[in-house]
């Protein structure tokens, strides 16, 4: 993960020192725009990345939580961009292609692991989309920003993770703390509201988006700090303060007022629970398949009851969450539902390679009819998602964007479940099952909502993939080897 000192980093590193001294006196002299003042610390930022990779990347990862819209700053801008770390990812993944250019050597076993593989097809044909794209800017830029998340969170820290596993509770502490003082400071801020529901969706600005994004995040770390509370192998005072922690997360994710969130993390306990009683494919498949049929057997019945419900969202829980099947009159899910048919009607008309990676939202305003439209629907139709990871990559991607998108998705989950089932230590044991329930939780979420695209989700999503990656392949193996060698002495 480090670069070796050589002439050409020196003279790269004396040649930028000049001309931003140059740039910046410049710039105090004219009394310019006054974020020019931070080039300093980007500048450090940036040579670190050529000597110290390894703890730029974690250090990002504390960053994080932090990030906030360049618009914040600057209203009105045609572009954005989330300081600072967006930028430190784009530098992270062009020294990540410098040095393969330079090494020519990466973890052979990492990039033949299926993840990876699934990964390469998923990513090839995004790319392809991006030459058939209605928008072509917009998807090579879409497609970018998924290259500087994947290239830093799964490839790069999965060497990390590799060397040592410590890593892995190094990673997802360095997201947990600063996510901490955020948490605190939207409770805060809530608090002085009433903690209502109609204030829950903006409150958690500018450090989120809205509170569908904020629940996610501390939907997936939930079943990790549960993880660190009963690893009777970690010492008393880490699982003392993840306990804390833990009822700080769960108090804030009661008052994100997330549905989706909340529903999340039920299919999460249910895999767990699957997982625990070692409850064998076929049965989970037939109790599949038999209510499916009982689906279409009563639909007509489920429709009307689900119908007769108009319990809109509340900042009574008991009716927020009765208000999740109110598909008559709750905004929220009306207009969720509109997205969906727009994605699908957009699918139908581009089958096949799909309108272009990050278009959904320019493309769909025609897609919509009058008579589904809500009271947060645009006329335009330029404001937010397909409010589906799935339904997105369907009208993006066309039909193999998504089969491949699902297929990723598949492979991650049925590594999650070998790594956990193979391991031998109870640490690694619980490790496995927090992260592979963490990623279920937002995978759940994905069929209501889309956050692959914003650092916040995606970070932690990745990091989780790379580290049940290396579980599959280096620890569990390490662990077999030890248990292998005491049983022979």
């Amino acid at each position: 993960m480090r670069f070796s000192l050589n002439k050409y980093k020196i003279i790269a590193f004396y040649t930028i020192a000049f001309f931003f001294i140059i740039f910046n006196s410049w710039i105090i002299i004219k009394e310019e725009n006054l974020l020019f003042n931070l080039f300093p610390i980007a500048l450090i930022v940036f040579l670190a990345m050529f000597f110290a990779l390894d703890k730029v990347l974690l250090f990002s990862v504390f960053l994080v939580p932090f990030s906030v819209p360049l618009k914040t700053f600057v209203p009105g801008l045609e572009f954005n961009i989330d300081l600072p770390t967006e930028p430190i990812f784009v530098g992270i993944l062009f020294i990540f292609i410098l040095k393969q250019l330079q090494d020519r050597y990466f973890d052979t076993k990492l990039l033949k692991h299926p993840v990876s593989i699934a990964l390469y097809i998923y990513l090839f044909w995004k790319f392809v989309t991006v030459f058939t794209s209605t928008m072509p800017i917009v998807s090579l830029k879409a497609f970018i920003a998924s290259l500087w998340f994947i290239v830093p969170f799964y490839f790069l820290i999965s060497q990390l993770f590799k060397k040592d596993k410590k890593k892995i509770y190094n990673f997802l502490w360095l997201y947990i703390i600063p996510f901490i003082i955020i948490i605190i400071y939207t409770l805060i801020k809530h608090s002085a509201r009433g903690f209502t529901q109609s204030t829950a969706n903006f409150i958690v600005n500018p450090f989120y988006n809205d509170h569908t994004s904020y629940g996610a995040v501390l939907a997936m770390f939930i079943p990790v700090l549960i993880g660190f509370v009963f690893s009777k192998d970690l010492k008393k005072y880490v699982r003392g303060w993840s306990f804390v922690v833990l009822v700080l997360f769960i108090v804030a994710l009661i008052f994100s007022y997330t549905r989706a969130a909340w529903v999340s993390m039920l299919v999460g306990l249910g895999v767990y629970v699957i997982l625990k009683l070692k409850i064998k494919l076929k049965y989970i498949l037939t109790v599949a398949v038999v209510m499916l049929g009982l689906f279409f057997a009563f639909q007509e019945q489920i429709f009307m009851s689900l119908s007769g419900n108009r319990q809109d969202s509340s900042t009574d829980f008991s009716e927020h969450i009765k208000s999740i099947s109110n598909i008559t009159t709750d905004a929220s899910n009306l207009e969720r539902i509109n997205r969906w048919n727009c994605a699908v009607r957009m699918f139908e008309e581009k089958p096949i390679f799909g309108w272009g990676p990050g278009t959904y939202q320019f493309n769909y305003a025609p897609f919509q009819f009058s008579y589904e439209k809500t009271i947060v629907s645009t006329n335009a139709g330029d404001y937010g998602n397909a409010h589906s990871e799935y339904l997105g990559e369907l009208s993006e991607s066309g039909l193999l964007g998504m089969l491949s998108f699902t297929a990723l998705i598949i492979i991650i989950v049925v590594t999650g479940v070998r790594s956990y089932q193979r391991a031998k230590s109870k640490l690694i044991k619980t490790l496995s099952m927090s992260l592979l329930v963490g990623l279920i939780t937002y995978l759940a979420h994905a069929f209501l909502n889309n956050f692959l695209d914003i650092d916040k989700v995606a970070v932690p999503f990745w990091g989780f993939v790379a580290a049940l990656v290396i579980i599959d392949l280096y620890i569990n193996k390490e662990e077999e080897k030890q248990c292998v060698e005491n049983k022979e002495q």
